[in-house]
């Protein structure tokens, strides 16, 4: 059968190229093997930020003392929290096959794979299409070095645990490490946190790093200089054994990376580029080098995030069936946030970066605790930096770690990616009292 657009993944890159194509008058088929919305929502960004909502929501009971509020942290139930979870998002991918459906995009369950360049088998059938988009994403990585590796789950395993573990070990130094090691220990599991280096998050600027490792040092057991040598099962659980000795726990969670979904979609029957890694190289427009194939989301090495890859999609479709010639995403300016506690914002150059890239680069910084963290029997520091570059001090990079940074930073980001100024910054009227006014006050 024949089509306009095949995409081989129904995530959020998979659904979204369909979903603007359709728009546009397009023939549109999609082929996933597993749950419809990918792992953003099934096993990543959805359930992990309900469980850091409840995270978060526990160290706001403990922080109430400090308001004059006689309350107590009591009877927390994973239970409830799972079921109720799961129901969340049981109702988006619920929703997902009704709007598909809807949209008249034709939906396949099953392992797609190459036959030829431009050829697709699922289930014993054969598609072609004018345009075939590559969005199928990730898994993660369990070590095969280490020794009783396989007594360990993953991130995927993590949302699937019916009970609480009072001890655990996470591995990794990643965005999932972090979220998961802290937002444990936040519901009240003894969390251990073991990377290979002096600190976690290593890509990000060393400003808000350097204040997320005395959290982490504070509030959890983080082993940093660790190799993992072996792990242990014993009666009582598993023995996480490293250069450090012996870590009692009762459940180990691997969040070393992850493994692209690009060795088993049959790309070995094509002349599709691939790298050792499993990178599909792409240009600017998302293309590989077979024209008429595509690939876009983790899979192409660039900003594996949820929203990139619904960007670089739209603007794909927009490009080939919405008369939009010349439209792309450009891999700059690119927001994230990452959800520690507190949590990190972060968008643009490192130091390190404009350094890199510019003659003149100079840094603005501050550091507080904010009037709310104030009052709270543990305060938390929040620091803020921006990096400036050039005589007109144009604002190349915002780094900043502290609370309800994740829902300042998006408009501070349209700035950056309109290559606002220091001065665009310093002539913008503060709203006071808050923490978001420091970016516009620093001197």
């Amino acid at each position: 059968m024949k089509y306009d657009v095949i995409a081989l993944g129904a995530g959020s890159g998979g659904i979204s190229v369909v979903e603007r194509a359709v728009s546009y008058g397009a023939k549109c088929l999609v082929i996933e093997k597993g749950m419809v919305g990918g792992t953003c929502v099934n096993v990543g960004c959805v359930p992990k930020k309900i469980m850091w909502n409840a995270s978060h929501v526990a160290d706001t009971i403990r922080n109430a003392s400090g308001y004059g509020f006689d309350v107590e942290l009591k009877n927390f139930s994973w239970t409830t929290l799972k079921e109720k979870r799961d129901g969340y998002i049981g109702g988006i991918t619920n929703w997902y096959g009704g709007y598909i459906e809807s949209l008249g995009i034709d939906y396949v369950e099953g392992a797609a794979k190459f036959i030829d360049d431009h050829t697709i088998e699922v289930n014993g059938e054969r598609y072609t299409a004018n345009h075939i988009v590559i969005s199928t994403g990730g898994r993660p990585k369990i070590p095969t070095d280490v020794k009783g590796a396989e007594f360990g789950i993953t991130s995927d395993e993590f949302f699937a645990l019916e009970t609480q573990p009072k001890s655990v070990a996470v591995i990794g130094a990643g965005y999932i490490a972090v979220e998961i090691a802290q937002l444990m220990q936040g519901l009240g599991t003894e969390s251990h946190l073991f990377c290979r280096k002096e600190n976690v998050l290593r890509t990000f600027d060393h400003f808000v790093t350097d204040e997320l490792k005395l959290e982490l040092e504070k509030n959890l057991s983080f082993h940093t200089n660790s190799t993992i040598e072996a792990i242990e099962k014993t009666e009582n659980g598993l023995v996480v054994i490293s250069n450090h000795g012996r870590t009692e726990v009762d459940q180990v969670i691997w969040a070393i990376g992850r493994d692209l979904n690009t060795d088993n979609i049959g790309l070995e029957n094509t002349s599709i580029k691939v790298e050792a890694d499993g990178v599909i190289p792409v240009d600017q427009y998302q293309e590989t080098n077979v024209k008429g194939v595509f690939a876009l989301g983790d899979i192409i090495g660039e900003f594996p995030l949820t929203p990139v890859a619904i960007a670089a999609a739209r603007r794909l479709a927009d490009r080939l069936y919405g008369g939009k010639e010349g439209r792309y995403l450009p891999y700059e300016n690119i927001a994230s946030i990452v959800f520690s506690h507190p949590p990190i914002g972060t968008v643009g150059l490192t130091e390190v970066e404009a350094e890199a890239k510019y003659e003149k680069v100079k840094c603005y910084t501050t550091s507080f605790t904010s009037m709310y963290s104030s009052f709270t029997p543990h305060p938390v520091k929040t620091a803020m930096k921006l990096v400036v570059a050039g005589d007109d001090e144009k604002v190349v990079g915002v780094h900043m770690i502290g609370p309800q940074v994740d829902e300042m930073l998006q408009g501070f980001a349209v700035a950056v990616r309109m290559g606002a100024t220091k001065q665009d910054f310093d002539d913008t009227v503060a709203l006071h009292p808050t923490s978001a006014e420091e970016l516009v006050t620093m001197r």
